[in-house]
């Protein structure tokens, strides 16, 4: 595969998937204390067995389960450390039964398991104040599932219920007294100060119940007051709209939506709500309470996300979704945080739980792909693809999702199939398309139409650096446009500076110009970047060569051998081992009498 192709090949996947993020830093109000000398035994296993090595080597202990139970906890395996506590807490335990009980409660609540967690919840003076005040806001929402709603209330006002979940038991209060039949005590506005986000959510719900409770008016204004305030995201206007909507005031209904629509705000969720009224479609149905609350819970998770705060925030998901399980925006968030937290088929059940006519099934479907893709399944991966194909032929999203998971497989003559069929017909396709058609050609040999692709796609961008580095590095390696070639890639890496495939491909320029102290120089800040690149470190190898610093050019070259070549590479790299750059002497001829 070529610098170029590689370097786009990088870009393909979507981020999370790129490279794994760091593991899920533990909150103190979480995980607080590690037991870090009989973890530090078992650093060196893969995640996945490290718990099991634990509860093998020190048996059925109570100590032994909590141990495996705390390596699963502490690599995001919330789901496997919630079986291990739990089996711990039924032994004769030698471990102390409060520490038991709050990991098992911390576990069982990151795992979704909210019945099991509520019940775990610690109470009492004796229990710390967070987990305390978690273990309130959990044992509410509980309560307000299992139908019971004067006891959600007086947990969610009660002393347990305090910082830094009281905004959120504020946001959940009103519902539980809604469904108490307190239709007064739902409309009391929560004043959670210095959290304005909470507060805009707390006005947003105060409309939402307010047309609950029959007081049109007074909705109105509490939705139209947060629209003059700014209304972030069109969430107001949508909610306003909607209700107009089921008062049968379809056409007040659409003047607030093309306001929204001028303004830029809400998206798709916004446009197809204005076609809905436009259209006479039927208003849609109020939510239910349940909906309500989980939506008031989501969003504080999406503020702690922004934050990074991913634990607290996988917390309120999971809070959210037990209120109620068909929200797919809370699916899609919590199948991010498990799988940039390394828990991958934790991440993939919670992807396949959006549904088919949600607005985000086909990236929901994307993400569940590469993440199958990642873990080496690669047919899995294609399968997923095809049935989002098939479900949703129209989608250009899908069927980019197809091409480049074909391509990631190297079957490139079948990714330009697919993309054949994106770019025919259209006067002007994306330069998108153009680019990775481009990758798929080149990698089968099919240089002239790459080519074309590259420069057709340029006229569209001709400023995107990834379009310049592919073409221009092509140019550098066949050895042609010399000039034109290296102005493309010295503009690529002027707008990318950090980019070691880029740089690499400016080196590799000044190699074939025969600048050879210049393409050291620049081959030496690719490696720095990209030190895992075999062609990067084979470029640096020959450049070494040339200025007479052959030990290190063998150092380079041994070097490339261990990163996974391609079989050509490796043939290459191979014969220079032996060789050098000199030419190999050619074999004698013997003359036959």
């Amino acid at each position: 595969m070529t610098q170029a192709a590689r370097y786009q090949q990088r870009s393909l996947q979507p981020p999370q998937l790129r490279a794994k993020t760091d593991r899920m830093r533990i909150h103190p109000y979480l995980l607080s204390g590690v037991a870090c000398l009989a973890l530090s035994a078992c650093a060196g296993l893969p995640k996945s067995d490290r718990a099991v090595a634990l509860d093998t080597d020190l048996g059925a202990s109570a100590y032994g389960q909590y141990l495996a139970g705390q390596a699963a906890a502490n690599h995001g395996e919330s789901g496997v450390a919630q079986g291990y506590f739990g089996k711990a807490a039924g032994l004769d335990t030698d471990v102390d039964t409060t520490l038991l009980n709050t990991r098992a409660f911390t576990s069982a609540l990151l795992a979704g398991d909210i019945t099991a967690a509520a019940a775990l919840a610690p109470t009492g003076e004796q229990a710390e104040t967070g987990l305390r005040h978690l273990g309130a806001l959990v044992r509410g929402v509980e309560a307000l599932s299992d139908g019971k709603p004067k006891a959600a209330r007086a947990v969610l006002t009660g002393p347990d219920a305090g910082a830094p979940n009281e905004p959120a038991a504020a946001l959940l209060t009103p519902f539980a007294a809604a469904a108490a039949g307190d239709a007064a005590g739902s409309i009391v506005h929560p004043v959670i100060a210095g959290e304005p986000i909470a507060q805009f959510f707390a006005s947003l719900d105060q409309g939402l119940l307010f047309e609950r409770a029959r007081r049109y008016d007074e909705a109105e204004t509490a939705y139209r007051a947060l629209i003059a305030k700014g209304d972030p995201g069109g969430i107001a206007s949508l909610n306003l709209g909607q209700m107009l909507e089921r008062r049968g005031r379809a056409h007040d209904a659409v003047a607030i939506y093309d306001s929204a629509i001028s303004a830029k705000k809400g998206g798709d969720e916004i446009e197809t709500a204005r076609a809905r009224a436009a259209g006479g479609k039927p208003a849609p149905p109020a939510p239910s309470l349940r909906a309500l609350a989980a939506e008031a819970l989501v969003a504080p998770a999406t503020a702690l996300l922004a934050e990074k705060q991913q634990e607290i925030a996988l917390a309120y998901l999971r809070l959210a979704l037990r209120l109620d399980p068909t929200r797919d925006e809370a699916w899609m968030m919590v199948g991010d945080i498990l799988g940039g937290g390394g828990d991958d088929p934790a991440a993939r059940a919670a992807y396949e739980k959006v549904r088919p006519a949600a607005p985000q099934y086909v990236a929901a479907r994307t993400k569940l792909a590469w993440s199958h893709q990642s873990a080496g399944e690669k047919d899995a991966a294609l399968a997923v693809a095809r049935e989002l194909i098939a479900a949703h032929p129209e989608d250009g999203d899908a069927m980019m999702t197809y091409a480049d998971l074909l391509r990631a497989d190297e079957r490139f003559i079948e990714s330009a199939h697919i993309l054949d069929g994106m770019i025919q017909g259209k006067s002007a396709p994306d330069w998108k398309l153009l680019y990775m058609r481009a990758v798929d050609y080149e990698e089968s040999d099919r240089w002239g139409d790459a080519e074309k692709d590259l420069q057709a796609a340029l006229k569209q961008r001709p400023d995107e650096p990834e379009l310049l580095n592919f073409l221009g590095y092509s140019w550098i390696d066949r050895g042609v446009k010399l000039p034109e070639a290296m102005a493309m890639v010295q503009k690529a890496v002027s707008l990318q500076p950090e980019s070691g495939a880029m740089i690499d491909s400016l080196g590799w320029g000044y190699f074939r110009m025969g600048d050879y102290p210049a393409a050291v120089e620049k081959l030496e800040a690719a490696v720095v970047l990209e030190p895992g690149d075999p062609d990067v470190n084979d470029h640096l190898g020959d450049a070494y060569w040339k200025i007479g610093r052959k030990i290190e050019a063998g150092f380079q070259w041994r070097r490339v051998l261990t990163l996974e070549p391609s079989a050509k590479l490796k043939a290459q790299v191979e014969a220079k081992l032996r060789h050098g750059l000199d030419p190999v002497p050619a074999a004698p001829v013997v003359a036959v009498k």
